[in-house]
């Protein structure tokens, strides 16, 4: 009888030890994927390879080394602690993924409002009615004397290109050079022609950006900063990555603090909107200007 007692007794403690064996060697197979999926989640919320964001998080500290004689730490309290490590960097990641969509939102949001308001001041301003609209007022043609025809109504042309730059052998840079030459000699009615000319003729040509903010520093230097600004806004709205869609909103800015009586709060917006967008890819002379622009007007830092 003691036999048998003593021999089950023998069973169960050496039963106990290969089942917690056979618990961690099930186990680690699945922490270990668990732990390669969190590295590339973090790579994908953290790009850049910080070591900040890492393996170091998630790693269990190293053991110290066992006396000699006792076993090394218990592995399911190591598969504890490793899947307890992967719990809190993942609460952390889905905590920055939501914050960073919130921001985001926030974002497109501040974008869309401001678009919107200032289209719908810029329209509205000083109640400038669009060259060629609807309530455009039709040429007034005098009746022909007895006997003689009635005249022709005639619709203006634009100027002919008066450059006297050799050609380029592109004739869409010709045209546009030949409207930069008339801004350039302060023949602002020609020049304005001349850049409306070239945009309606080449809509797809490179020049686009350039000629649609030429145009509105043409109207700009006329006198007219409230068509000058509706050029401008333009201009960004339609070629946002265009090389002067910066300087758009830059001299929007200025258009804006040319009215009569200046839209100083507006114009700070734009200057806030430049520096979202463009903030650091613009040039360092233009980022001087932007920078004067907004003490100019009282911006807040």
């Amino acid at each position: 009888m003691r036999l048998a007692i003593t021999a089950a007794l023998l069973l169960a403690t050496t039963a106990a030890p290969v089942l917690a064996q056979q618990q961690p060697a099930q186990l680690s197979p699945r922490v270990d994927k668990l732990e390669r999926e969190m590295r590339a989640v973090q790579r994908k919320v953290f790009p850049g390879g910080n070591q900040q964001y890492f393996e170091p998080e998630i790693a269990p500290t190293a053991p110290a080394a066992p006396a000699g004689g006792v076993p090394a730490s218990n592995p399911v309290a190591d598969l504890a602690g490793r899947v307890s490590s992967l719990e809190q960097e993942l609460a952390r990641l889905t905590g920055q993924m939501e914050q960073n969509s919130f921001k985001l939102r926030q974002l497109e949001e501040q974008m869309n409002r401001f678009k919107g308001d200032a289209e719908f001041r810029l329209n509205t301003l000083e109640g400038n009615p669009q060259p060629g609209g609807a309530g455009a007022t039709p040429p007034v043609v005098a009746p022909p004397a007895p006997g003689k025809p009635a005249p022709t109504p005639t619709t203006e042309t634009p100027p002919p290109a008066t450059s006297t730059r050799p050609s380029s052998g592109d004739a869409g840079e010709d045209a546009y050079l030949a409207g930069y030459d008339l801004w350039a000699a302060k023949k602002y009615p020609d020049a304005e022609k001349s850049l409306r000319a070239f945009i309606a003729k080449y809509p797809s040509h490179k020049r686009q950006t350039f000629a649609r903010n030429l145009l509105g520093r043409t109207l700009l230097d006329s006198g007219q900063p409230a068509k000058a600004a509706q050029e401008f806004l333009e201009n960004y709205k339609k070629l946002p990555r265009g090389e002067r869609a910066p300087d758009s909103l830059y001299y929007l800015g200025q258009s804006l603090m040319t009215l009569k009586p200046p839209k100083a709060s507006q114009a700070c917006e734009v200057y806030r909107e430049l520096d979202d967008v463009y903030g650091t890819t613009i040039t360092a002379p233009l980022k001087d200007r932007v920078s004067k622009a907004k003490t100019a007007a009282k911006c807040a830092a």
